[in-house]
């Protein structure tokens, strides 16, 4: 009781000071006119398109620029520059896709096909360094180019502009879900001339980028705010209702709630804690999204993690019913798989996940079993793993609650904890330099592949040192041979990820809900299961709303 007291009264006086910093008139919490205010506990890593790994970049894009297509609040695929569908050749594998004329970089430069392939060059370029360039790998000479293979180059990438307003694709074979997948960050297009006249400093800040999407980024303080306004050069701009967005980072969640709470936002997440005090609040707001969390465990680092008994132990070492209950509360759900619950259906019509078998559930007497088993194949009986968690309260919470079933349960372990801020805990996972990871991953594309092809040997968010050739082989097939016969595909898929848990490289805990306070005057969000979370385009404030009912105010 003592502990949430003192958080309460840390987030309050964290609000005083906020409020006192930043005066509501004209500031970061002005409501005036269409603006809406976000608390959110992450930053973004970059503007850059290409070099973008993690959820929070992937919304702020799909804010800020648009690509071929753009996905509506069903995550289906509608033109964004594009003018229509892709009109297909080649069977399936050659898309030619004609562009509108009226699209603008926030700089008054026309959109045009050049602008893509400019941007997918330099995706798939290996001096980039990009680790989203796999994805782009269905198309023609894109893996050769990215691994250096063959002597091919970015010019040699199957794209092509015929003139300033038509694009032509060429794909190694037909992918029925890559107009979904051209909606997604890594896909958007770049301008030339500005990353050219910026550098290596491109996309380091607000200013050293140029727009094409519903709004711009006008403000990006790092670690603090972000303030996106209407670009009033985008071709749609008469949809656009909001003027200003403006988000404020916040490291503890209570901070964000006790803004809510004085209309200083519109939005901010809430943690389990006070899920029950806000349960009358007609912004309570949950959701189960796409996304999985499990602990990376990096069997380069710590050569304890190749033996497969000791990844098990740990995998089945937690209560995960206890944890969404007890440390999250938000909505999440106990998982034992990989790929996330929504991210696809079969084409019987179930969804893929709740096929997936998983020997990973939690079973304390299992769990003991396999570590007395990797005890006696290792020759000694302690051990010692660093679990890196980011540097909030709640993720602190959260990795202690871990750390605790992880000892209870498996005897002459210790845990010890290392808090980083989201950047560099991604980046750590990234250059392998970590021991356990607290990570999750979420679906850039409607499709398993989208989270098994990540664990295939050598792919760049791999980073645990396991690898599988019977998984990749099985993948290769479902990606080849298998893609016009949905069934049997589906059927290979679930076998590759039914082999992955039984090896347990990662140990699943749970897929992601986020209980929000949002403002029932906030109408028109489009919430996504793919690629960032959320698009504003259509957003609007409606002030006729009372906040505190989330009903019509009388007149």
């Amino acid at each position: 009781m003592k502990k949430i007291n003192f958080k309460v009264i840390l987030g309050l006086i964290v609000t005083t000071l906020l409020l006192s910093a930043c005066g509501k008139s004209g500031g970061l919490y002005d409501d005036s006119g269409q603006t809406y205010r976000v608390a959110t506990s992450s930053d973004m890593n970059t503007l850059d398109t290409v070099l973008a790994t993690d959820t929070v970049s992937f919304t702020i894009y799909n804010q800020v620029f648009e690509g071929l297509y753009t996905l509506n609040g069903k995550d289906e695929a509608i033109p964004g520059i594009a003018k229509g569908d892709p009109k297909e050749s080649n069977n399936g594998k050659t898309l030619t896709i004609k562009l509108r004329k009226n699209a603008k970089w926030s700089n008054g430069d026309p959109v045009t096909a050049h602008d893509f392939v400019f941007a997918w060059r330099k995706a798939v370029d290996p001096k980039t360094a990009s680790e989203y360039a796999y994805i782009m790998y269905d198309i023609k000479n894109a893996e050769d180019i990215n691994l250096g293979k063959h002597g091919k180059k970015p010019k040699d990438l199957g794209i092509k502009a015929l003139d300033d307003y038509t694009l032509k694709i060429d794909l190694t074979k037909p992918i029925p879900y890559f107009k979904q997948m051209l909606a997604f960050g890594t896909f958007m297009p770049q301008n030339e001339k500005a990353v050219k006249k910026y550098g290596d400093k491109y996309g380091t800040t607000a200013e050293k980028v140029v727009y094409n999407g519903p709004f711009k980024v006008s403000k990006w303080a790092v670690e603090d705010k972000i303030v996106l306004t209407k670009n009033d050069n985008y071709w749609d701009k008469k949809s656009v209702k909001l003027d200003r967005v403006n988000y404020k980072i916040l490291k503890d969640t209570q901070a964000g709630a006790s803004l809510y709470d004085t209309n200083s936002v519109d939005s901010a997440g809430i943690t389990s804690e006070q899920v029950d005090k806000y349960k009358d609040n007609p912004g309570l707001f949950k959701r189960l999204i796409a996304s999985t969390f499990f602990l990376k465990m990096n069997e380069k680092q710590q050569p304890e993690f190749k033996n497969k008994d000791m990844r098990l132990a740990i995998a089945q070492s937690v209560n995960k019913k206890d944890y969404v209950n007890e440390v999250l509360g938000t909505g999440a759900k106990p998982f034992d798989g990989f790929t996330a619950r929504d991210t696809v259906k079969t084409p019987e019509g179930k969804d893929y996940a709740s096929t997936v078998k998983s020997p990973l559930k939690f079973n304390p007497k299992e769990a003991k079993q396999h570590l007395n088993k990797a005890k006696k194949a290792l020759g000694k009986d302690k051990f010692t793993f660093t679990l890196n968690t980011e540097d909030t309260p709640d993720s602190k919470i959260s990795a202690e609650f871990i750390k605790s079933q992880i000892e209870s349960n498996l005897p002459g372990v210790t845990v010890k904890i290392k808090q980083l801020p989201f950047k560099q805990r991604v980046e750590a996972e990234l250059s392998m330099n970590y021991s356990m990871s607290l990570s999750g991953w979420g679906p850039d594309y409607p499709d398993p592949t989208t989270f098994l092809d990540t664990m295939t040997t050598g792919n760049a968010q791999n980073n645990t040192g396991w690898g599988s050739k019977e998984y990749d082989n099985l993948l290769e097939k479902a990606n080849e041979e298998l893609l016009q016969k949905p069934k049997e595909r589906f059927a290979t898929m679930r076998q590759a990820e039914e082999l992955f848990l039984n090896d347990a490289p990662v140990a699943p805990i749970y897929q992601k809900g986020t209980a929000t306070l949002r403002n029932p005057q906030v109408k028109g969000i489009e919430y996504h299961q793919i690629g960032g979370d959320y698009s504003l385009k259509h957003v609007y404030i409606d002030k006729s709303i009372d906040r505190e009912t989330g009903k019509k105010k009388d007149n």
